[in-house]
């Protein structure tokens, strides 16, 4: 990751941007490139504070707004816009309570989300912001914890709180009574999150929320049981959700390597036997918030679920083995450090390995490659409550099935790899993905990794085949239950591989917020599983829908790459699409870059009352396929002219572009009906180059003139 002096970036943004105006400025077949004299705060870092991944991004999220307000207003097309804004702000209003005439509710929304859609030319620079700031403090130690989990509380409606700051750890003995404090903690604000329901509504959720929320589900969008589901929402809503975020605060201290480091110095006593492990326990510390095991260095197995008196685990050392360890209300806090050694963890249950059911967990692993095996809420997954898993090093395999890696419904799930080349693998609900109330993460810092997720579940469109995806940076709602939460996922660098199924990458559906962003590397994102699940070819042609920055149904989604030659795959209504008074955009900010999908609604493009947005700055880029930028004159779904229409913006700079519409480079093109652009313009340097070469190229009589030679008849002396 490379990390960009303030100083820099301000000076670097704004001189290529005012550049691009001035190079622009006198093109007369279309609008003049953006003056941004009056957004130059949008081109700096509002907390001056240094930045990571592309410096130009928040000028260049600037520039894609006032490029999309020019075109509008050059074509008169502001009105209809206008419409559009006003009609979706009338839909978000007629639908807030938690009953409406139609199936979209206002149970479980969130304010952000509602301003985003009510603020569509707002939106992709709040994001762009949002995922620069999230991956910045995730990269940071537990004060950037404290930071992330103070920015998704107030994305989350979870209030506004201060800075904590953490003790320095100097010593074992301080280091044990920091994990206590800690454990003390989080059980007293998981207390303090169920306070507001009735034990018998504390029952029910237990019992209820794996069957109805997972269970025998396997289409993403919706829940066999939704009237259970409307109820478990209501119940989750009714809960003190800030609580949630005072345990995951709680817990932040843990993931301090300076603590970690007095860990690894545990004396050990004599071996102290215990059920429920095999190999050496070297210490048994009974406190007030439960028992701590420290295991140690050679090779142990514990049987996490045997150990019910037990709330935290430290092991020193040895390749582990961990099987189940569920956070539940049997035990509703659970921690577990591992200090070194190539480790498994497996199991079957639902909230193991940084996951909880109704429950708070933390899994810090901190060597060695590590495997992660479990089938549904884990690996840093919650479903009512929190789950984190940190990871700090090694290559490592996490497998999963459904709501893994990342996923959070009714609370907060957060995956953090800091290093390695790692590989993810999950069918459904998974890396990155918030259901209705949950705020889910996960972000890879570093290495060549490789995300999988889909290939198990048939998709739920009877005209077109493929499998569920529902992951990868989605936030989505449930249809006739609930509307959707925060999902991203986040990669610091490394060339990676991203395979996906339907309704993946960078999206929203359904009332929900979802991003997707790469920070560097040459990424390869296809569109469609090259396999099945189980690694057997696949049963069902390629096909994919809905990915790279999408919004469907009330919903807004984006996706971000800020440099590397890149290649975006899908095959309908993907990168940059916006369905169903929706808005969805794809940005890249650098790269020499390929978009693939070939089939219709794609690469900036709104439909049925939408906004779809495909920005790519610098590079030699290929567009496949023929939709750029294409508005289509019709609309199915909402009545014209009230919803105002479809608006599909395609805007490339630079680079010698091939677009499979016929389109030509430094061109200003309509495409469909009066709200589709596509829009080609020069870089600054390459504008200067063609006029140079032009200026050498044209004869210049007054050189002729004047050029030594024999005199005119006539003027000899």
């Amino acid at each position: 990751m490379v990390w960009w002096p303030e100083a820099m970036v301000h000076s670097v943004v704004w001189a290529i941007l005012l550049g691009v105006c001035g190079a622009l400025a006198g093109e007369a077949t279309s609008p003049a490139a953006p003056k941004l004299s009056s957004d130059k705060a949008a081109a700096t870092e509002d907390d001056r504070r240094e930045t990571v991944g592309n410096p130009l991004a928040p000028g260049l999220m600037a520039l894609v707004r006032q490029e999309i307000r020019d075109g509008l207003a050059a074509r008169r097309v502001q009105p209809s816009f206008q419409r559009f804004c006003a009609y979706t702000a009338m839909k978000l209003d007629t639908t807030a309570g938690e009953m409406s005439p139609s199936e979209v509710t206002g149970n479980c929304r969130l304010r952000w989300f509602d301003y985003l859609l009510r603020h569509p030319l707002e939106a992709p620079a709040e994001a762009e912001k949002f995922t620069r700031h999230l991956h910045r403090f995730l990269m940071g130690g537990p004060s950037g914890l404290d930071q992330a989990l103070m920015l998704a509380r107030t994305r989350m409606d979870c209030g506004v709180r201060e800075a904590r700051s953490f003790p320095k750890v100097t010593s074992t003995e301080q280091a044990l009574d920091v994990l206590e404090q800690a454990l003390t903690a989080a059980q007293s604000a998981y207390a303090a999150a169920l306070a507001p329901l009735t034990p018998s509504e504390v029952a029910e959720l237990s019992q209820n929320l794996y069957p109805v929320f997972v269970g025998n589900n396997t289409n993403g969008h919706t829940l066999i049981d939704r009237g259970m589901g409307r109820r478990l929402c209501d119940l989750m809503e009714k809960m003190d959700r800030r609580a949630w975020f005072n345990a995951a605060d709680a817990l932040t201290v843990l993931t301090d390597p300076e603590l970690l480091h007095q860990f690894k110095a545990i004396t050990p006593e004599e071996n102290v036997p215990v059920k429920g492990v095999t190999g050496s326990v070297v210490r048994r510390i009974v406190t007030s918030a439960g028992t701590i095991l420290v295991g140690g260095k050679d090779k142990n197995t514990y049987d996490l679920d045997k150990l019910e008196d037990v709330a935290a685990v430290i092991d020193l050392g040895g390749d582990d083995v961990y099987r189940e360890g569920a956070a539940t209300l049997a035990r509703p806090v659970l921690v577990v450090i591992d200090l070194a050694g190539d480790d498994r963890y497996e199991g079957s249950r639902p909230g193991i390995q940084g996951g909880a059911v109704l429950g708070v967990s933390m899994l810090v692993d901190l060597e060695g490659r590590d495997a992660y095996r479990a089938q549904d809420v884990a690996q840093g997954s919650a479903l009512c409550g929190v789950g984190i898993l940190v990871d700090f090093e090694g290559d490592d395999y996490y497998a999963g099935i459904r709501r893994v890696q990342g996923h959070a419904l009714g609370g907060i799930g957060l995956l953090l790899d800091r290093a390695g080349n790692d590989s993810y693998r999950a069918a459904m609900w998974a890396q990155g993905f918030g259901a209705p109330l949950g705020f889910g993460v996960l972000d890879d810092l570093d290495g060549k990794d490789h995300y999988y997720a889909g290939g198990l579940y048939f998709d739920s469109y009877p005209e077109t085949p493929g499998y569920e995806g529902w992951s990868q940076g989605v936030g989505a709602g449930l249809r006739q239950v609930a509307n959707g939460g925060i999902g991203a996922i986040l990669d610091g660098g490394g060339d990676d591989v991203y395979e996906y199924d339907y309704i993946s990458h960078g999206g929203g559906y359904w009332l929900g917020l979802g991003f997707a962003r790469d920070f560097g590397g040459n990424d390869r994102r296809y569109g469609g599983t090259r396999k099945m699940f189980n690694g057997a070819p696949r049963g069902e042609p390629e096909f994919q829908r809905f990915s790279c920055g999408f919004g469907c149904h009330y919903a807004v989604g984006f996706c971000f790459d800020d440099a590397g030659d890149d290649t975006y795959g899908g095959t309908i209504m993907c990168l940059g699409f916006g369905w169903d008074d929706a808005v969805g955009g794809l940005f890249d900010f650098a790269g020499n870059d390929r978009y693939e999908a070939t089939g219709g609604g794609n690469q900036g493009s709104g439909a049925q009352a939408s906004l779809g947005i495909l920005f790519d700055y610098t590079g030699n880029d290929v567009y496949l396929g023929y939709s750029q930028g294409y508005a289509a004159p019709d609309i199915s779904y909402h009545p014209l002219p009230q919803c105002g229409g479809n608006f599909s913006f395609l805007i490339d700079y630079g680079g010698n572009d091939a677009y499979g519409c016929g389109a030509e480079n430094n061109t200003y093109n309509v495409r469909g009906a009066e709200g589709g652009f596509l829009i080609d313009r020069p870089l600054p340097e390459e504008s200067a180059a063609k006029n140079a070469a032009e200026t050498k190229k044209e004869p210049n009589p007054q050189a002729a003139l004047d050029a030594p030679g024999d005199p005119p008849p006539g003027s000899e002396e």
